[in-house]
């Protein structure tokens, strides 16, 4: 075997056991965080807004002690190169919407850790079928990240009640954001990127999938308190994309550019947030939110 296939393999083992060790301290700190959450969030299964809203302040607070704990485990695993341009003005006390491109299954990780201690905790709409998984089913029940259940297009187009029960449903879910200061979020693509996808759906945008409205006007429509939208854009260095690349630490280069937007008046005020109108002007606001995405991703793509 030659020295170049030796050292090839050596760098194959050594990577595949980052891996095992992220994969294996992130399960362990998010363990840890559920068991301690879980004791915490017992008193509220009191009959009580006040103790409810004072435990969500504290599970928050641990919530954010978690993310932390996992981002500073993967800065000897990893050595990071995270670049994160964050604005001014956002508040941990505040409500805000939060969207983002979506790349990887990565993305989540470092969302979370771009966004610790900067600003209230990003809280995920969850796809319903995820809640049979033990630790996502704890995620859900002690830091109010709701699961929606949506139909598909076809079932939507066969029965249009459908629409208007997903609307309802997504709308309860969202308040649950409203018991302390939370970003909820959204991924507006609401699939991963790929060329594929991009050719199929005939993407106006060189990097990204046209994005869908529904989760961030539907949540809007369940928080009257919010009045700004929070953007994320992910720019990775490496094409690879796979959760173990990730744990292997080979999607350590990346640019996280956060943008905040007003959200126009005209979508907060609207009397009927279920409506085509109301949805029609929501889809302008993030067409142009997404337009601006492309060309940061234009201006950012050389690290």
């Amino acid at each position: 075997m030659s020295f170049g296939k030796r050292l090839n393999g050596v760098r194959s083992l050594y990577k595949n056991i980052i891996g095992v060790l992220t994969v294996n301290t992130i399960i362990i700190i998010l363990s840890i965080g559920l068991i301690v959450l879980s004791i915490v969030c017992l008193p509220r299964v009191l009959p009580s807004k006040k103790i409810k809203k004072f435990i969500t302040g504290i599970a928050n607070g641990i919530g954010e002690i978690v993310v932390w704990a996992m981002k500073i485990s993967l800065i000897p695993l990893h050595r990071p190169n995270w670049i994160i341009e964050f604005p001014e003005g956002i508040s941990k006390k505040s409500w805000y919407l939060g969207t983002s491109n979506h790349m990887s299954w990565a993305d989540i990780f470092v969302l979370l850790f771009s966004a610790n201690y900067k600003a209230p905790l990003l809280k995920f709409f969850m796809k319903k079928q995820l809640r049979w998984i033990p630790l996502i089913y704890l995620v859900h029940k002690t830091i109010d990240m709701p699961f929606v259940n949506r139909h598909s297009r076809e079932e939507i187009t066969k029965n249009p009640n459908l629409k208007i029960i997903d609307f309802e449903n997504s709308r309860i879910a969202a308040k649950r954001f409203t018991r302390h200061p939370a970003t909820a979020f959204s991924f507006a693509e609401g699939t991963r990127f790929s060329d594929t996808k991009k050719a199929a759906m005939k993407s106006d945008y060189k990097n990204l999938l046209n994005p869908k409205i529904g989760a961030l006007a539907t949540a809007l429509s369940g928080m009257q308190m919010v009045s700004e939208l929070i953007d994320f854009t992910l720019i990775y260095e490496t094409d690879k994309r796979s959760a173990w690349a990730f744990a292997c630490g080979e999607m350590k280069n990346v640019k996280i550019i956060v943008k905040k937007y007003q959200i126009p008046i005209e979508l907060i005020n609207h009397h009927d947030k279920s409506s085509n109108n109301y949805r029609e002007k929501f889809k302008v606001f993030v067409d142009d939110i997404w337009k601006k995405k492309q060309l940061i991703i234009d201006q950012n793509s050389n690290f």
